[in-house]
């Protein structure tokens, strides 16, 4: 049996309206792993909010930062890279979303969806600045069959 071993990279100027551009070349990259929905959705999920980050905590929103993602398949788990150009950030300091102050807030919670959605999570500050965020998941590889082409 063959298995695909998708491969993507993305590259995005720090606009929110492309965050959901990347999480549909995520998932159409994923589509031959045949992956079962909640699966899919934990991954687009994780993605969604890795980006986010990238845009508004890492590049400050400045259109002219690039986010690049970069997502794989490696001895059946799916690796995805976000990668900003930003000052990094400390992540000892970041709040916790479950402390009692902080359920009400509106925002702070992709880094919990993260930790909850995959199963590693590895934080690189380059020594230029930037942030590169890795998420792994183990999957189950199933590949999706062709359909015959029906003739008329």
């Amino acid at each position: 049996m063959i298995v695909p071993q998708p491969e993507v990279l993305v590259a995005i100027s720090s606009k929110y309206e492309n965050i959901e551009f990347v999480q549909t070349a995520i998932e159409a990259s994923l589509f031959l792993l045949a992956l079962d929905e909640e699966t899919s959705f934990q991954i687009g999920l994780a993605v969604r909010e890795a980006v986010a980050n990238a845009i508004e905590h890492g590049n400050s929103e400045d259109a002219d930062k690039r986010v690049e993602v970069r997502c794989r398949c490696e001895n059946e788990r799916v690796v995805v890279q976000v990668r900003d150009e930003g000052e990094g950030f400390d992540l000892e300091n970041v709040p916790d979303p479950l402390e009692p102050n902080n359920l009400l807030n509106t925002s702070g919670r992709g880094i919990l969806f993260m930790n909850e959605f995959m199963d590693e999570i590895d934080y690189t500050f380059g020594a230029d600045g930037g942030t590169m965020v890795t998420m792994k998941k183990s999957i189950t590889l199933a590949p999706k069959v062709a359909r015959p082409i029906e003739e008329e």
